[in-house]
């Protein structure tokens, strides 16, 4: 790889984005061999004009790009190592051993309680939740980590992806994130997710009382078996393997199932508050005295409605479910 060799050329290229860093190097790489971007397109099946922007840096390649590199160039696993870390590198230092780890895990169990969980939010949930976190963020600034959250969508489109069960309290749903109409979406979002091989979703209910855990976290399993523990502080997150901590996390996760809702009647009950905000963004009249918004049409899941209150039967859990 081209690397300068200068003090002064080392630091110029700390400051280089990490996606400019990448691109560049994939331009050397091709340079090298003579080939143009329209040459390097036609090998990795990709439009020359997806190439430049690799290269400039306004886009960071997808895996399966950095994939292909390795195979034009005969270069085994390095440019799908340097994307993952330029993937990585906008992240907090702390957050990145948890993103590995993600990756190398063949099963996580989420439970979240003040939002929806990072891999399943929309752009628009997640630009809300930093904007409320982060007031004097620029936009760009505030892009950029809604971008980065939105690569970890990535590990599902992997071969093999971990499969996911993620806990969400109620509060999560009826809690509103920016406005009705993200919200709204964000729950659209939570069904389509619902309906992934591998993924299951089930709400810990407001009449289920305290949950088992008052903070969020997961469980991961990895390859060999081995559980690792995570959970966030107000500042930063916290990966523990030790056999006590993670035993105690399990057994917690294994309440909160017991006491959520079945798969079907959360997805019954995710329906209900996501039309209750549908209802409330198409009722607002519009200003300048224009009157009420009139409802417009849209695509509808074949899902039973539910009526404008829930009846939720609880059910009994047989030892061992």
């Amino acid at each position: 790889m081209a690397w300068g060799s200068g003090g002064i050329e080392r630091m110029a290229e700390e400051l280089v984005a990490p996606a400019e860093e990448f691109g560049r190097e994939i331009r050397y790489a091709r340079e090298a061999r003579g080939w143009t971007q329209e040459m390097l397109a036609s090998k990795l099946w990709v439009q020359q004009p997806y190439v430049s922007k690799v290269e400039r840096g306004q886009q960071l390649a997808s895996p399966q790009f950095a994939e292909q590199c390795d195979k034009a160039f005969g270069t085994p696993g390095v440019y799908a190592r340097m994307r993952q870390r330029a993937a990585d590198a906008g992240n907090p230092v702390w957050f990145i051993p948890y993103l590995r780890l993600e990756r190398e895990s063949v099963s996580i169990c989420d439970y979240s309680n003040a939002f929806v969980m990072g891999m399943l939010q929309t752009p628009e949930y997640a630009e809300a939740v930093y904007r409320s976190a982060r007031p004097k963020e620029s936009a760009a600034g505030i892009k950029r980590l809604v971008d980065e959250r939105m690569r970890r969508r990535e590990l599902f489109e992997a071969p093999d992806p971990p499969s996911l069960w993620v806990i969400l309290h109620e509060a999560v749903l009826r809690s509103r994130v920016g406005s009705a109409r993200i919200m709204q979406r964000q729950l659209r979002h939570l069904l389509a997710a619902s309906e992934v091989p591998g993924i299951s979703l089930q709400v810990f209910p407001f009449q289920a009382g305290a949950p088992a855990r008052g903070v969020a976290f997961n469980v991961l399993t990895r390859q060999n078996g081995a559980e690792v523990l995570y959970e966030e502080t107000y500042q930063q997150g916290r990966v523990d393997d030790s056999v006590e901590a993670v035993a105690e996390a399990r057994a917690a996760y294994e309440r909160l199932r017991a006491g959520a809702l079945s798969p079907a009647e959360s997805l019954n009950l995710i329906t209900h508050v996501m039309e209750a905000y549908t209802h409330e963004h198409h009722s607002r009249p519009l200003s300048h005295g224009m009157g009420e918004v009139q409802l417009q049409p849209r695509e509808r899941r074949s899902m039973r409605r539910v009526g404008p209150r829930v009846h939720i039967r609880r059910r009994h859990t047989r030892p061992g479910q």
